[in-house]
């Protein structure tokens, strides 16, 4: 409803389709020089479709964990914000220079320090893993019933004449009446 969700961009130790595999601590010359508001927002790597920004960036030992937030004043980013929350979209995927790197055996690349520059939602990550965490029902619910309370008209307390269980007053006697 708002734009805001979480994810990993990246997981430390497992290899991508393109054989590299992230080292705890790769992330932390980039993230302490450039901080959340220097790294991109993107819609599947194209510098021409910024669609939000980066709230907070830190590593854990899982990998990149990330909050994001969808700029809905931009169109693309409002037709993100649906599939996310239908759950048609949930890839993540980091835009980097290698700074530092180590062949493994097997042919993978072990990356010990990279330069980030941008995250992108995307289609399909290269990163199996790197995934938007679905949004959580029970905030989506309160955020509906935010919404439906907010678009309703406010609620008057009915007239005594009309509330249930009680007789119009026309048809009740006036207290100063005498019937003959």
């Amino acid at each position: 409803m708002d734009g805001h969700f979480t994810g990993y961009a990246s997981l430390f130790g497992v290899p991508d389709l393109g054989r590299d595999v992230v080292a705890p601590g790769a992330f932390a010359a980039s993230l302490a020089a450039r901080g959340a508001a220097g790294i991109r927002m993107l819609w599947q790597h194209d510098p021409a479709e910024p669609v939000g920004r980066w709230l907070t960036l830190r590593e854990d030992s899982r990998g990149l964990r990330v909050a994001g937030q969808l700029n809905l004043a931009v169109q693309r980013a409002r037709e993100l914000d649906a599939l996310l929350r239908a759950g048609s979209l949930d890839g993540l995927s980091i835009g980097f220079r290698t700074v530092r790197a180590q062949p493994q055996r097997g042919g993978l690349r072990r990356l010990e320090a990279i330069d980030l520059w941008e995250i992108s939602l995307v289609t399909f990550p290269l990163q199996a893993g790197a995934r938007i965490a679905a949004p959580d029902r029970a905030s989506l619910a309160q955020d509906l019933h935010a919404l439906a309370r907010s678009m309703a008209p406010p609620r008057r307390p009915a007239p005594p004449s009309t509330r249930p269980g009680s007789r119009p007053a026309a048809i009740l006697p006036a207290p100063s009446a005498r019937f003959a």
